[in-house]
């Protein structure tokens, strides 16, 4: 009868141990987080993402009174804050506020260089005379600059649904006297009552600037892959 009672009471506290710590496994160990592990392992690129025109620079002015400058700051500001889900991606601003940069000093491309900087991307609204006008293009100077502009205009015209207006080489000096492959993004008409319109609207802007991320990646992976 004794033994009876020890080989129950024996075999009540084995049941507890192996519910106690049985059940409790996750808690006491956990598979290591691996899902970020090829982003570690990878190469941290430095881009920098130059908002277009500020300070007694305005840009382009919108059918209802917006500035460009505005425009290009919200929109890289929203581009830098995306990119910092993607570690491979540390991302500099050519201006975080609104101040003015010159032109005739080449402060935009003299700051990507002295970086070191491995991408240029400058935003910018564009701008016309006949306000029917829409549509995103892309330019680019030098040849490697290329496959860039080409990655950045599909992700940002598929996002904003305006008119297709391609890539094209033009003599910009922020495209062409950067030392890394660089590329200006004129997102969409402010002169467009319809495009202005969307282009001021907060979650647009987020649209556009995981575009231009996407736009980033894609060329990141074809270029890794060569």
């Amino acid at each position: 009868m004794i033994r009876d009672k020890t080989f129950v009471f024996i075999a009540l506290a084995v049941a507890i141990v192996m519910f106690v710590f049985g059940y409790n496994l996750p808690v006491l160990y956990s598979l290591p987080d691996n899902s970020n592990a090829d982003s570690v392992n990878s190469p941290v690129y430095k881009i920098v993402i130059d908002p277009g025109h500020g300070g007694k620079d305005h840009g382009a002015e919108g059918v209802s009174g917006h500035v460009e400058k505005d425009f290009t700051l919200q929109l890289a500001r929203k581009v830098k804050e995306l990119a910092e889900q993607d570690l491979r991606m540390q991302v500099y601003l050519t201006r975080s506020d609104d101040r003015f940069l010159s032109s005739v000093e080449r402060e935009r491309p003299q700051f990507a260089n002295q970086l070191g900087a491995d991408l240029f991307i400058s935003l910018h609204g564009n701008t016309y005379t006949d306000p029917t006008v829409s549509g995103t293009e892309t330019y680019y100077y030098h040849p490697e600059s290329l496959p860039l502009a080409k990655s950045i205009q599909k992700y940002v015209r598929d996002a904003t649904g305006f008119q297709d207006r391609g890539v094209k080489k033009e003599d910009f000096f922020v495209v062409k006297d950067t030392n890394m492959p660089a590329v200006l993004l004129e997102v969409g008409y402010l002169t467009n009552p319809s495009d202005e319109q969307k282009l001021m609207d907060e979650d647009f802007q987020y649209r556009i600037a995981t575009s231009v991320i996407e736009g980033i990646q894609d060329y990141l992976e074809k270029t890794e892959n060569t």
